[in-house]
């Protein structure tokens, strides 16, 4: 199997595909085509949760602000996965969450924090980051057809297991890391209890739910929290509020989200990706 994602929208994927298809007979699996345009993190962030709900593939990403310069190519080993696309830092958080799964769970299953779901050793040392070497495409500015689909290709046929016998493959020495920004508790000096977190929009879904990285556990149990000032119950649905009105929750990504029941969370709440959210506990 070959998963594809990016930015390209229409009709560019179907010229990756036709690459595809004429070099293997791997099942294509489209994963999306309409990631916020040149934004990097974004497209991490959807992979991250995204990849590790799928059998073992070779997953072909290209969001790629740097395509026609000096900018490498990756293909990353995690587990029985393989990633490949643009050194960017695109494909480094979805190999660790996928080297992060137990080889005997079925289903990923990151705890509300965000951290590794096993909580054992560290995934980056289950992570091989390989630079995948390319001479004189036919584009400067269409390597998803010319470099990461023939790439795409070639893993799949050699098998993900087999990437030193690459030829084009060697260990990379260095490559471009991304890793999303934590959260600040800030705590009460006496008790050490927490008393609110600073933390930051990652990305707004299409329905206009602005995803944080605040973790899960923080607003758990509670009727309501302060945000930016501003008085919001906790629920555990949408339907926890009535129609039109605003709401804090935990998603299916185990982070909190600023939304509303039926509504665009960022336009009720303000915000957009990379903006500050203050969550005050209370006492």
């Amino acid at each position: 199997m070959i998963t594809l994602a990016s930015d390209f929208g229409s009709p560019y994927p179907a010229a990756m595909r036709g690459v595809l298809l004429r070099r293997t007979d791997a099942r294509l699996v489209d994963v999306a085509h309409d990631f916020p345009r040149q934004d990097v993190r974004a497209a991490a962030f959807w992979l991250r949760e995204v990849l590790p709900w799928f059998p073992p593939a070779v997953h072909l990403a290209v969001v790629d602000p740097g395509v026609g310069t000096d900018r490498a190519a990756l293909v990353v080993r995690a587990g029985e996965h393989a990633l490949v696309g643009p050194d960017n830092g695109l494909l480094l958080p979805a190999a660790r969450r996928i080297a992060a799964e137990s080889p005997a769970s079925p289903s990923p299953s990151a705890d509300e924090t965000g951290d590794d779901a096993d909580g054992g050793d560290d995934p980056d040392d289950a992570v091989e980051v390989f630079a995948y070497a390319y001479d004189n495409p036919d584009s400067a500015t269409f390597h998803g057809r010319d470099v990461f689909a023939p790439a795409a290709a070639e893993v799949h046929e050699a098998g993900v297991g087999a990437l030193e016998t690459l030829s084009a493959a060697t260990p990379a020495a260095e490559f471009v890391d991304l890793a999303f920004p934590e959260p600040t508790v800030r705590e009460d000096d006496a008790t050490g209890r927490a008393l609110a977190v600073d933390g930051e929009v990652l990305v707004v879904d299409d329905f206009g739910n602005a995803i944080t990285n605040v973790p899960g556990e923080v607003v758990r149990g509670r009727d309501a929290v302060v945000v930016n000032g501003e008085r919001v119950p906790v629920g555990e649905s949408f339907a926890s509020v009535d129609a039109g009105e605003r709401l804090v929750t935990v998603g299916s990504h185990g982070s909190v989200e600023c939304d509303v029941n039926r509504g665009r969370g960022d336009e009720a709440f303000g915000l957009a990706p990379g903006d500050a959210v203050d969550i005050e506990l209370g006492r």
